[in-house]
């Protein structure tokens, strides 16, 4: 190990032993986005608050997410005497009182409020938080530190083993750098499953200088979080990665690009940089060994086509945010036309596990053909929506049944869409395939970056293709009329189903359109209409049926539903009126009236005022037959 390395790690593991042994308690809030959105940080102001003013002798601190994110704010305590840490959930700011004072000033648990036992022993009311129903097959690598450590402090990341494995890979050449990679099997976390270790090696054969590696932490899909899990709770880790690739591929600068929307990542990368930087190890002459590297946290354009490779390239270099026609390939000329190598957030953060343990210990935790941990993130119509790390192999069922708490009530699962909206939707029953990569491939989609989203009877497939076809039509950049026009075309076709107004023959129309999209510039054109065709494949009855009875069972296609006053004497029409965001309810005499062209179908005044407003089919009843041949 380089000796500077070696300092750095000794003196980090001694502050973390005499944190640990100050004899305070020690109280840690995560706050990470999903946290924020659920009154973390009203949580921890009112920590501080009284602490002050009760004169509680506590350390207050934060760290990142536990991947509870339906209970949060999660809080840890650990006891003064630093023999025993606990978990707690759902630590609103009306309860931060009464748990300090308990668990802090009286020193005694609040089973009620406890996940588990962290560090110490169980008793007859709080188990070991290993024993969590959530955390039971989970294998914690990539997350080793998330909820434990401060993302703002690097000596938190230096004694837990960090940047050991940039120091091993110091000791070895770039060619065994790029072995042990390829050993280990890891594969793209971005979905392609391409092999990290290749990639790096294309860099390194590369012919010209300097060399980039990019970070593409651009994580747009809707329902995917796993980045950003990563980027809040353990920022060092990625940097470390990209060291290592670095130093495999001969790169001389990095540049980590964050999604716009990420506000908080992208403080906590750039605090994790700035401390890199003044512990020496980033910059010039990096721990005296001569290798040199530099590193920019960017902040993305706000453009979901950014997400692809080159298109985050063409941001970066201060164009427009446009994917370009391959070959050349970035390895060839990515980087204002220099080589180039990017890999997505979780690559990287597997490379200093692998190189600190090796490819074998790596590996074998998976008998799957796709190696190592993932983390997946899920939501939609479950009880759990959070993030979690296992092995490739359970099944969606068993990522359902085991780590999203089932169903949420009334719930019949009628499918899931994973890999965000170029990927596709598949119905229920085939929510027993495997989570590897290969199932996924054989029906014409990907996994993805592990944002998984589910969806019951009450979703309508073909309102669920107009979201996700809206979407790729909107953030189309523009270059290719195939794309554009094509995608802007069948959000035609699929407006006119929801507004009653389509046609059997709009069908094959939107199959023509799925065969000529594939001619598209990139894979944004290329994928966009994915999930209509996949939709077709598995749901077409819901198709014809809208288009021929222009009604929809889910009720969420708006425009076949009208909203009207059932009850005017109802107490909670008031606050219909309310919350109307487009001020449809206008008074008629003393009566409350809904304007159809007003209302917007958001379903706000239904949800307060569920006995006052009705939601009627907007079209008469009619025959199949009178559908077919007239189609408005």
């Amino acid at each position: 190990m380089n000796k500077q390395l070696q300092a750095l790690i000794d003196s980090a593991q001694q502050k973390w032993a005499a944190e640990r042994a100050s004899g305070r308690p020690r109280v840690n809030v995560c706050v990470d986005t999903s946290s924020l959105a659920r009154g973390a940080e009203e949580t921890l102001q009112k920590m501080h608050e009284v602490a002050r003013t009760q004169n509680i002798a506590v350390d207050i601190n934060v760290t990142g997410s536990w991947g509870f994110c339906w209970l949060e704010p999660t809080v840890t305590v650990r006891t003064a005497a630093g023999t025993r840490t606990v978990l707690y959930a759902e630590i609103t700011p009306d309860r931060v009182e009464e748990f300090l004072q308990q668990t802090v000033v009286e020193g005694v648990d609040i089973p009620e409020w406890a996940l588990g036992v962290v560090e110490g022993n169980p008793t007859g009311e709080i188990d070991l938080l290993s024993d969590h129903p959530f955390m039971v097959g989970q294998v914690r690598r990539l997350m080793a530190n998330c909820g434990t450590i401060d993302p703002g402090n690097i000596d938190h990341y230096l004694a837990h083993h960090g940047y050991e494995g940039f120091g091993h890979a110091l000791e070895m050449s770039d060619e065994d750098i790029i072995k042990e990679m390829l050993d280990s099997g890891l594969g793209g976390r971005g979905g392609g499953g391409f092999p990290t270790g290749r990639k790096w090696d294309f860099l390194r054969n590369a012919s010209a200088s300097p060399r980039y590696m990019v970070c593409n932490a651009d994580e747009g899909d809707p329902g995917s979080w796993v980045n950003r899990v990563l980027m809040e709770g353990d920022p060092h880790l990625i940097i470390e990665g990209m060291m290592i690739a670095a130093l495999a591929s001969n790169a001389r600068e990095g540049y980590i690009y964050v999604r716009y929307e990420y506000p908080l990542a992208v403080e906590r990368l750039q605090t994790a940089v700035d401390q890199a930087y003044e512990k020496g190890l980033l910059g010039t002459d990096i721990l005296g060994t001569g290798f040199d590297f530099d590193m920019v946290v960017f902040r993305g354009a706000g453009s979901y086509v950014c997400g692809e490779e080159t298109g985050l390239m063409s941001s970066i270099d201060a164009y427009r945010g446009m994917p370009r026609i391959k070959p050349p390939f970035p390895a060839q000329a990515g980087l204002w036309n220099m080589p180039t190598n990017v890999n997505n957030v979780e690559s990287y953060a597997n490379a200093p596990l692998i190189m600190r343990n090796g490819a074998l210990w790596w590996s074998e935790v998976s008998d799957q053909k796709d190696k190592g941990t993932k983390m997946f993130t899920f939501s939609g119509c479950v009880n759990q929506p959070g993030c979690a790390e296992i092995p490739y192999g359970p099944t969606v069922r068993e990522l359902i049944e085991r780590y999203a708490g089932g169903l949420t009530e009334g719930s019949e699962l009628k499918g899931f869409q994973a890999g965000g909206p170029l990927s596709g939707i598949l119905p229920a029953h085939d929510a027993d395939l495997p989570l590897a990569l290969d199932p996924y491939r054989e029906r014409g989609m990907f996994l993805g970056s592990g944002g998984i989203v589910f969806f019951d009877q009450h979703t309508n497939i073909v309102d669920l293709c107009l979201w996700m076809v809206s979407f790729c039509e909107f953030e189309s950049c523009g270059r290719c009329t195939t794309c554009q026009g094509g995608s802007a075309r069948a959000v035609e076709l699929l407006r006119k189903m929801e507004n009653g107004t389509a046609r059997e023959s709009d069908i094959e129309r939107l199959r023509d359109l799925i065969q000529t999209l594939v001619w598209s510039n990139c894979l944004h054109g290329q994928f966009t209409l994915t999930s209509v065709k996949l939709a077709l494949n598995f749901f077409e009855d819901e198709f014809h049926y809208v288009i021929n009875h222009r009604r929809d069972p889910a009720g969420s296609l708006d425009g076949l539903h009208r909203y009207v006053v059932r009850s005017q004497t109802d107490p909670q029409l008031p606050d219909a009126v309310d919350i109307c965001p487009a001020s449809a309810f206008y008074d008629d005499n003393g009566t409350w009236t809904i304007d159809d062209e007003l209302c917007v179908q958001c379903g706000a005044c239904k949800e307060v005022a569920p006995n006052a407003i009705d939601v009627l089919d907007r079209f008469p009843a009619r025959e199949h037959a009178a559908a077919a041949a007239g189609g408005s």
